[in-house]
């Protein structure tokens, strides 16, 4: 029988989520502009709703697609799954470790070579200097020849799925690099799936979205509008919105 490892067991549940953010009615230059209006209660503030009440369960092993239009809040629910935003309300259970894939080359930094980056970036992400060092010529077999946008991606993407995580999170890594990073992006995922790794992924392609997920969240305007069979609910969406 299988205990913490077994595909049954439910390894992520978001419970009524909602997140507010308070946007700024006015423009605010400098920090001390900022201080100066609050401090004599001139910041005024509309709040916007990018999560209202979502909920759903992911299990171990799923591979589930975030879709919707640009501001329905995909990314929001990434980063409050993945510890990055805190929920306004509701709450979220995740089990296992995470790896991220949400701003590729985040932390690195264009003053630092290759090799200290890929520790920094490794880092950052928690993996110890030994544990780098084990990974570091398979991540080096990518040829650096700059820190281009496509080539920090590259790095950062090899840094990012080394190891075993439990669940990875995928937040519109394939719309950067070629053809080949593509595929090679694809080819990482689905050999994690098969270890066992739960994703959740998001993409403008409803052609990668289907490839890579056997589920689908469908958002719009903050709240949940679908939760099911991918093939099923990415019809539905590409009927209503030709796949964008």
């Amino acid at each position: 029988m299988e205990d913490k490892k077994s595909f049954d067991d439910v390894i992520i549940e978001v419970n009524n989520v909602s997140r507010c953010f308070n946007l700024a009615r006015e423009r605010v230059d400098s920090l001390k502009e900022y201080i100066v209006r609050k401090l004599k209660g001139n910041l005024h503030f509309d709040e916007f709703w990018a999560l209202n009440g979502i909920t759903f369960n992911v299990k171990r092993g799923e591979s589930i697609g975030l879709i919707g239009l640009n501001g329905s809040g995909k990314s929001t629910m990434l980063k409050v799954i993945a510890g990055v935003l805190k929920p306004t309300g509701g709450s979220v259970r995740v089990l296992g470790s995470v790896a991220p894939l949400i701003e590729l080359g985040a932390g690195f930094d264009s003053d630092l070579t290759a090799r200290e980056n890929i520790f920094l970036n490794g880092a950052l992400l928690g993996h110890s200097r030994a544990v780098m060092r084990g990974y570091y010529d398979d991540i080096m077999d990518v040829p650096v020849k700059n820190f281009s946008s496509g080539m920090t991606s590259r790095l950062a993407f090899s840094i990012a799925t080394i190891g075993k995580p439990d669940i990875l999170i995928v937040d519109e890594v394939l719309a950067v690099g070629d053809s080949k990073f593509q595929q090679k992006c694809i080819d990482r995922i689905q050999e994690m799936m098969s270890q066992g790794t739960t994703v959740l992924f998001v993409s403008h392609s409803i052609e990668q979205v289907k490839l890579v997920c056997k589920k689908v969240v469908w958002l719009e305007h903050g709240k949940l509008k679908a939760y099911g069979d991918a093939l099923e609910i990415c019809e539905q969406y590409e009927n209503m919105y030709g796949g964008r």
